[in-house]
């Protein structure tokens, strides 16, 4: 039996890359790595920076949701619209109070999280996962230097 499998085994390796049958219904495709880099504003407001697609996805913190308690309406900011660094973007209504939201960088917000207005309470479930509030394409990518890494962000909230 080994040695049918073996035969089986050498038969297949020799066969090229292109005649190989797939062995299952999975594809092993090349990978593609992305690089992120997560960037906070003193005003708790984190960007996601997607490199290959000068992509920023703005969202709260953990620390802002804690703080804020159960979230029950988000208001979102409207695609297309051209913003500066420090516009405001949108707010946050919790049972404790109100929130704005400012733009991390300048751009063009790119989609809305158009789950929040049916679960606001995303932002207290996953506020830098699920929860995320708007993308912004920049317009300046060098923007991202002037914001907190996440030692500095730490910092920031500690004092």
């Amino acid at each position: 039996m080994f040695t049918a499998i073996r035969s089986a085994a050498r038969a297949r390796a020799s066969l090229s890359a292109a005649a190989r049958p797939c062995p299952s219904p999975f594809r092993l495709l090349p990978s593609h790595r992305t690089i992120v880099t997560t960037r906070y504003t003193k005003e708790h407001e984190a960007l996601a920076f997607d490199h290959d697609t000068g992509e920023g996805v703005v969202s709260i913190t953990e620390h802002a949701q804690e703080s804020l308690g159960d979230v029950v309406f988000v208001e979102l900011p409207v695609v297309g619209t051209k913003v500066a660094k420090g516009d405001q973007i949108g707010a946050v209504e919790s049972v404790k109070a109100a929130s704005d939201i400012y733009a991390p960088v300048s751009g063009e917000i790119s989609q809305v999280n158009e789950d929040l207005n049916e679960r606001p309470g995303l932002l207290n479930s996953s506020p830098e996962g699920d929860g995320w509030l708007c993308k912004i394409k920049l317009s300046d990518a060098s923007e991202m230097d002037a914001l907190l890494t996440a030692e500095g962000y730490k910092a920031t909230c500690e004092s």
